[in-house]
């Protein structure tokens, strides 16, 4: 687990407003920045950086956070992955609770995937520059509809013929990082003799694989003609895992966004064709099946996937592979369906031939995951037989088992159960499902805490506005804070607390990204405060000092109503009534000597 306290120096760090302007054209209006929102279709700039509460937020569709949550929303990666993307950023190391790599053997880790994106960035840029002094390559990409804004967009380029032309690229061609970065192959003897290098890729189209940073980790290469293989990979290294990349996503992100789905397709040319012809919202796997990590990253970027495949036994099975991915990652938020083509056809060529609007209804038409789940354990098995129903059962079972259970498991139970003459309760039964939907008993919905009101509120978003005003609270402030009575006091007394542990260096953007991960339950006030201008903080020091007196006086003018009949000896109530007293002509002096503020 990553620690709150790098969290909040790593916040303190980072400017926003460069994180964000990666990506988003971004102006200066006033105090903040504006631009066109990444999250929803806008033609007017709602979207705001501030870069005193290193906070973004959009007036239009609500979205707020900070750096970290920005690059989790925009890029899909993972709150560890933003929180390192980050990091590198400025030169910070993520520290580890389980990191028992030493310190120098990190930095080495570090300095190695950097040359190794350092050399995969060279040959990319020589293989585009290849590209264009390669009269048999452009003829190939444009014999296949490409055009040049299309290659240009997706990074492609040429490697040319040559066993060795990236030795023209590299001054130390017998550098560790080439081979490394999968660019180079060392063939060595069989008597472990003489090492003969030479380059992975040659007299290929080149396609340039990127990570969620829209750094180039690796390449696909293509043959021009009937060689073998038809692509080519580079070789999984510490940057390139194919099971957790997406070819095209980098580029398909906004394009994802405003089509509200991605496509899935199953290989590079598709990707850059569909991207030409109308359907920039596609990506493809890297000649590997779909994995469960693909459908997740999916499934960050949109609540709607579609997988596209052929027609044939290949395409089939593909499908099957992926539902299997898909599985674990259903919920019954999330859609995700399944295109099959004529067999004759890949989307390349049914756009070519039946135009957009035609794969665009075949898109709308796609098969929802429940009806082919259903569709394939029933299809080689004869429903008017016990022995063949005992078979879809049977086929079924692993797969409802991988799902966790939702209302969609409930919808797919039933189907099954209608085919195969069961009912839902026999069927969750017999297949051991986990949480059984059909027969359980639902709990009372657990009511959650009151909102805050009057001077709570207040407090609290003064605390959230400005967390270091919670190190000048101490134990008494915490204990007036009782006065608010049960979980509202304990909300707010846990809030005081988790400002506190932040330290000097706190700031809104690190408390508010703290809040998120326990829970969502400022996530509505913490919006609110990220629309507003930022208030002073002299003036909220001055209201809150002045806010938590008057607590205190209050609690104290309370107790010492109830003082008589509190049951104490008169001694014990003479002493008491000595203590608070004293206590409210110290408040008093206090007061008299500051501006008074005014609280609800």
């Amino acid at each position: 687990m990553i620690p709150q306290s790098f969290i909040t120096d790593l916040l303190n760090r980072v400017d926003i407003v460069d994180v964000v302007g990666r990506y988003v054209q971004l102006k200066k209006g006033g105090a903040n920045y504006m631009g066109l929102c990444p999250f929803h279709n806008e033609k007017s700039p709602s979207f705001t950086v501030s870069p005193t509460k290193q906070f973004y937020h959009c007036f239009g569709c609500g979205a707020h956070g900070t750096a970290i949550g920005f690059l989790i929303e925009y890029s899909g990666m993972g709150f560890v992955d933003a929180v390192k993307d980050l990091s590198q950023s400025v030169g910070m190391i993520v520290p580890e609770a389980d990191d028992r790599i030493p310190p120098a053997q990190r930095a080495a880790q570090q300095a190695q995937s950097l040359a190794m994106t350092d050399a995969l960035n060279q040959a990319c840029d020589f293989y585009r520059a290849q590209l264009r002094t390669a009269p048999a390559a452009v003829a190939y990409l444009k014999g296949r509809g490409l055009t040049g804004e299309v290659a240009a967009r997706f990074g492609m380029g040429y490697a040319p013929s040559g066993w060795d032309s990236l030795r023209s690229v590299f001054n130390d061609y017998d550098a560790l990082a080439l081979v490394e970065s999968g660019l180079v192959i060392d063939k060595v003897d069989e008597d472990g003799g003489n090492k003969k290098r030479y380059d992975r890729f040659r007299e290929r189209i080149m396609f340039p694989i990127r990570n969620s940073k829209g750094q180039v980790i690796g390449f696909g290469g293509r043959v021009m003609d009937g060689g073998e293989p038809k692509y080519l990979n580079s070789p999984e290294t510490p940057l390139f895992q194919k099971g957790l990349e997406l070819y095209g996503l980098f580029e398909a992100r906004q394009a994802i966004r405003d089509a509200g789905y991605v496509l899935v397709t199953e290989g590079y040319m598709d990707v850059v064709a569909l991207a030409q012809l109308g359907f920039p919202q596609a990506v493809a796997t890297l000649g590997t099946a779909c994995t469960s990590t693909h459908v997740q990253k999916l499934l960050r970027q949109t609540d709607n996937v579609i997988f596209s495949f052929d027609g044939d036994k290949a395409g089939r099975r593909a499908a099957r592979r992926a539902l299997e991915a898909c599985l674990p990652q259903v919920s019954d938020s999330k859609t995700i369906k399944f295109l099959f083509l004529p067999q004759e056809h890949d989307p390349d060529s049914y756009v070519r031939e039946f135009g957009a609007d035609a794969f665009a209804r075949e898109i709308d038409e796609a098969i929802p995951l429940s009806q082919f789940l259903l569709r394939e354990v029933t299809t080689e098995h004869d429903l008017d037989t016990p022995e063949g129903r005992a078979h879809v059962q049977f086929d079924a079972k692993p797969l409802l088992q991988a799902m966790a259970p939702s209302a969609l498991r409930l919808q797919i139970v039933r189907g099954l159960a209608n085919l195969t003459a069961s009912t839902p309760a026999e069927i969750e039964g017999l297949f051991e499902l986990s949480k059984p939907v059909s027969v359980a008993r639902k709990a009372p919905p657990r009511q959650g805490r009151p909102e805050p009101v009057g001077l709570e509120l207040q407090i609290t978003r003064m605390l959230i506005s400005h967390p270091t005003l919670s190190l000048t609270l101490d134990a008494t402030a915490t204990k007036a804070f009782e006065s608010f009575g049960g979980e509202q006091a304990e909300r707010l007394c846990q809030l005081v607390a988790q400002a506190q542990a932040l330290g000097e260096n706190a700031t809104f953007a690190a408390l508010s990204q703290g809040l998120k991960e326990g829970s969502s339950e400022f996530d509505r006030l913490i919006s609110e405060i990220a629309s507003e201008p930022e208030s002073d903080i002299d003036q909220d020091r001055v209201w809150l000092t002045s806010a938590v007196r008057q607590i205190k006086m209050d609690v104290l003018k309370q107790e010492l109503n109830q003082l008589f009949s509190s049951g104490l000896t008169p001694d014990q109530v003479s002493a008491r009534y000595r203590e608070i007293t004293a206590q409210q002509d110290l408040l008093s002096r206090e007061a008299a000597n500051e501006t008074p503020a005014k609280f609800a």
